[in-house]
């Protein structure tokens, strides 16, 4: 073998090795989802697209604002964002709006 067929090789193996999403999105498409993201920022839109790193493409995308005396605390004000382009290296969750309901935090100590 030649040099060069081996790096050919090289190259064929490096593409077996191509990591995949560990995430199939392609069941949330055209739903509605909630996207959490790293600094405390909330957000639900329409999923419309998505690649490999997470970037995700929202519509018709609300954001929920933060309380400016605690970051991670939300307040019931929203804004309304439409079409957004979310960077995925900033995702941290992404969750479906049907069948999410609020819980209180079972960490916290209960008043009682």
């Amino acid at each position: 073998m030649s040099a060069s067929s081996n790096q050919a090789q090289g190259g064929d193996q490096k593409e077996k090795k191509r990591k995949e999403s560990i995430l199939d999105l392609s069941k949330y498409l055209e739903k509605n989802i909630r996207v959490k993201f790293a600094g405390g920022r909330e957000c639900a839109g329409t999923l419309k697209g998505y690649d490999p790193l997470l970037n995700l493409v929202l519509d018709n995308t609300t954001e929920y604002l933060r309380d400016p005396d605690d970051p991670y605390k939300l307040m019931e004000d929203t804004r309304m964002l439409g079409l957004v382009v979310c960077r995925g290296t900033t995702v941290v969750l992404i969750c479906p709006v049907d069948g999410m309901e609020s819980i209180a935090n079972p960490f916290v100590a209960q008043d009682g």
